[in-house]
């Protein structure tokens, strides 16, 4: 397909503003760390488990090294030279602080703490690189699909059901699975431990879970002769820590946002900026692809007057995410299928903005997701809608593909009502494959038009969002029109100024252009 013809000033206009909108706020942020953030070190350094309470015991640790005065330093080094110092494993220091039976203080040597926390935090570096590298293998061995992949959600509470629905879905054709977190898990300040069973429209996403799926999307990729991703929500107040177990059980996907958390549930906009950095710098060392919530912004906002929000957002998100060292390819930025079908040339407004973002985006990972504000149970209508959403989709080369359900809005849709989204985007896929190579847009056309209009207001949005700041826009409800302050929300207690002296080895290890450790 040709390419639109846009502004290449008007791209770099607004990709300049985005850049210097993102800087101000990591210089910000870069002052504080969070009580998530500490607690992903430690779990990366080896901590797991849970006291006799079903406490975590990383909370309980960081907890402890709050209440003495220590996090601002940093849990990595107080942790290590005390390992040091007792001759104890960090797990069995961990234990011995939850049991009461140690109590913390700063490292009597603290050039050799600092070097025994980089030499642990190493050690967690270099088994995460051997998990990408084992990815990158089982794709070389067993092949991967073309894109758009084929992203489909499990969610039965159940883990041991999840896979068992995960199996099915890979056989039938997903090419991703994505296990969707029990309702609220955003909310909890801590990550729960083991495989679960019970669970609100999802699976708690824990450790074991993780493993567990993981696993058993290995076999089931090995016999179908198709490397299957799996995919899980980096997100809320336990973003940082999510993104370490990730990290350690090689997902290959997260839904990683620098503002949905603060946005759509009411997570502390300095908590979430701080957190979204540290967890997408482990997800860039881990090789995994992260998608964004852009979509969600035309479930609340209109789809035709709100779409230069998204390309702003998106914009914006890819600078947070270059800042932690994500390479374009592990972009999976988010936008949707959302105009209302009863809008005269409505699809030819979803092919402008689906190849607007492709074009601003050209290396990036896109994720597009399918109609869900206008569907309305009238599941031969819905099916259609996604039949033309599948079409957007291969025309417009997308990447990641999220599939439309007929039943969106009646049900948590059924095995057979996933195996019928698959069967039409293969159709579709298969049928129009190389279609985008053969027509061409009208210069000068109703959807070039569209597009550059989109772009030109995205430029503007930007250029007033740096004049007056990030944290102002949000305020002011200019993404999905949801107002949020700086100080609102929840989590803000868990924002921790650092100290002089402050050190997370990882920060070096993972981001060797970052200095301000």
């Amino acid at each position: 397909m040709s390419h639109l013809t846009l502004d290449p000033t008007q791209i770099d206009r607004a990709r300049a503003s985005a850049r210097r909108v993102a800087r101000q706020v990591y210089d910000d942020m870069s002052r504080f760390t969070t009580t998530a953030v500490e607690r992903a070190t430690l779990r990366l350094m080896g901590v797991d488990g849970v006291d006799d309470n079903q406490v975590p015991l990383p909370n309980r640790l960081v907890s402890h090294l709050q209440a003495q005065g220590l996090l601002q330093h940093g849990a990595a080094v107080t942790v290590a030279g005390a390992m040091a110092e007792q001759g104890m494993g960090i797990q069995q220091l961990a234990q011995a602080v939850a049991d009461g039976k140690l109590t913390l203080q700063r490292p009597k040597d603290d050039t050799a703490a600092r070097k025994a926390a980089h030499d642990l935090a190493q050690r967690a570096c270099e088994r995460i690189a051997h998990h990408r590298a084992t990815r990158d293998a089982a794709i070389a061995h067993v092949g991967e699909a073309p894109t758009p992949w084929l992203y489909l959600i499990v969610a039965t509470g159940n883990i041991f059901e999840d896979i068992v629905q995960a199996r099915a879905a890979a056989e039938q054709g997903a090419d991703i699975i994505a296990v969707i977190r029990s309702t609220g898990q955003s909310l909890l300040d801590y990550v729960p431990y083991g495989a679960t069973t019970e669970g609100f429209g999802g699976t708690y996403a824990t450790q074991e879970n993780f493993r567990l799926m993981r696993a058993a999307l290995d076999e089931v990729g090995h016999k179908i002769g198709r490397y299957i991703r799996l995919t899980n929500y980096c997100s809320g107040l336990c973003m940082p820590e999510i993104a370490a177990m990730g990290a350690m059980a090689r997902l290959d996907m997260m839904l990683n946002d620098a503002m949905y958390g603060i946005i759509f549930r009411d997570i502390n906009m300095q908590r979430t900026f701080i957190d979204q950095f540290f967890s997408r710098m482990v997800n860039a060392y881990a090789g995994i692809i992260i998608n964004t919530g852009e979509d969600n912004y035309l479930t609340t906002a209109d789809a035709v007057d709100a779409a230069h929000t998204v390309l702003a957002s998106q914009l914006i998100n890819e600078q947070f995410a270059a800042l932690s060292g994500l390479k374009p390819d592990q972009m999976g930025l988010g936008h949707a299928f959302e105009i209302n079908p009863e809008l005269e040339n409505g699809f030819l407004w979803e092919l402008a903005h689906a190849q607007l973002v492709r074009q601003v985006f050209p290396d990036a990972c896109l994720k597009y997701m399918p109609p869900t504000k206008h569907m309305t149970g009238n599941i031969f209508k819905g099916h259609v809608q996604d039949a033309l959403f599948n079409v957007a989709s291969v025309l417009t080369q997308q990447n990641i593909h999220l599939l439309g359900m007929m039943t969106e809005a009646i049900h948590t849709p059924f095995i057979q009502d996933r195996f019928l989204a698959i069967q039409n985007a293969q159709y579709v896929f298969t049928s129009l494959r190389d279609l985008h190579a053969e027509i061409q847009f009208t210069p000068g056309g109703q959807i070039e038009r569209r597009a550059q209009q989109v772009l030109a207001e995205t430029a503007d949005l930007l250029a007033q969002i740096e004049l007056n700041g990030l944290p102002a826009a949000i305020a002011k409800g200019t993404f999905a029109d949801i107002s949020r302050t700086l100080t609102g929300g929840k989590g803000l207690d868990g924002v921790v100024r650092k100290a002089a002296d402050y050190n997370n080895p990882f920060l070096a290890l993972m981001l060797p252009q970052e200095r301000t450790s």
